[in-house]
């Protein structure tokens, strides 16, 4: 079975999506369609600009999922048996199985990256990447400190990123390293993602989503919050609205996704993040990135 992942924010580039819109006509169209959509030209940023312009809330995360979007509906054998996106990617992935339209999607997005935006300017806050432990460990720590620290990641074994106010993440960045984290590093991101300092986020993107028409999937999503195969219109709407301020379980998912018979995973989208921690929960498992020649 053909698992299909999307990726999440960190994997832009300058340049990206250039080759697409050069080569397709359908491309061309779509990136059009999104400058209207956003009332800017997200496309000219994707191509031209720094790493630094690509970097800004209302940038990131919709060329990002531009990226992934257009290039599943470029490639010649799409045909998905399941999916799966990590945090942003989510938003890739419900297009790409039919739950979202691209116009809606991208509406969405751009909402979602605005109310993050907010929140964080409302709270100092961060998020710290902790490696070399075992999920409980991490877990236990986070309870222990006062203040917001939260597992807001889990990436693949032995990699977990926590999430919270500055404070109580550098101190649970402390504890972890007396128990053992061969690293506890500070990220440079612009706050608290997926912990309940993403409260107000959650609210703003609630409304928007519980307007906007979510359609029966070609096949189903294993959705950050739940980590596992969801088909139902409703449900997928709800986790999508909880995965604001809930942690993103993606070791869990890629599991999920090989018990119910995952057989290759294919990453559609910048970068290979997502293959790395694959082969990281299952080294024999096959992977490949996504490729609209």
């Amino acid at each position: 079975m053909k698992a299909y992942v999307f990726p999440g924010q960190g994997a832009q580039f300058s340049g990206m999506g250039k080759d697409m819109y050069d080569g397709s006509d359908r491309a061309k169209d779509l990136f059009k369609k999104a400058d209207e959509i956003l009332g800017f030209e997200i496309s000219k940023v994707m191509f031209e600009g720094s790493a630094e312009e690509l970097k800004e809330t209302k940038v990131t995360q919709p060329a990002i999922f531009l990226h992934s979007t257009i290039l599943a509906e470029l490639m010649h054998d799409f045909n998905p048996d399941m999916v799966a996106g990590h945090s942003l990617g989510e938003f890739s992935a419900l297009v790409a199985n039919g739950t979202l339209n691209f116009e809606d999607a991208l509406k969405l997005v751009s909402k979602r990256a605005m109310a993050m935006q907010k929140a964080c300017e409302a709270e100092p806050s961060t998020m710290a990447a902790i490696l070399g432990l075992e999920d409980e460990v991490v877990e236990k720590v986070c309870n222990e400190i006062d203040g917001v620290v939260v597992p807001a990641n889990y990436n693949c074994p032995g990699q977990l990123v926590i999430s919270g106010s500055v404070k109580a993440v550098e101190d649970a960045c402390e504890k972890l390293k007396e128990a053992g984290a061969k690293r506890a590093m500070v990220l440079p991101v612009g706050g608290a993602f997926h912990s309940p300092l993403m409260e107000p986020a959650r609210v703003e993107l609630e409304k928007a989503i519980n307007e906007t028409t979510f359609n029966q999937p070609k096949c189903p999503v294993y959705q950050n919050a739940v980590a596992k195969a969801v088909s139902s219109p409703e449900e997928i709407k709800q986790n999508l609205i909880d995965q604001l301020t809930a942690p993103v379980k993606w070791t869990q998912s890629v599991k999920a996704m090989m018990e119910d018979g995952a057989s290759e995973f294919t990453e559609v989208g910048p970068g290979k993040v997502l293959q790395g921690l694959v082969k990281k929960v299952d080294r024999k498992m096959p992977v490949s990135s996504g490729s609209f020649e």
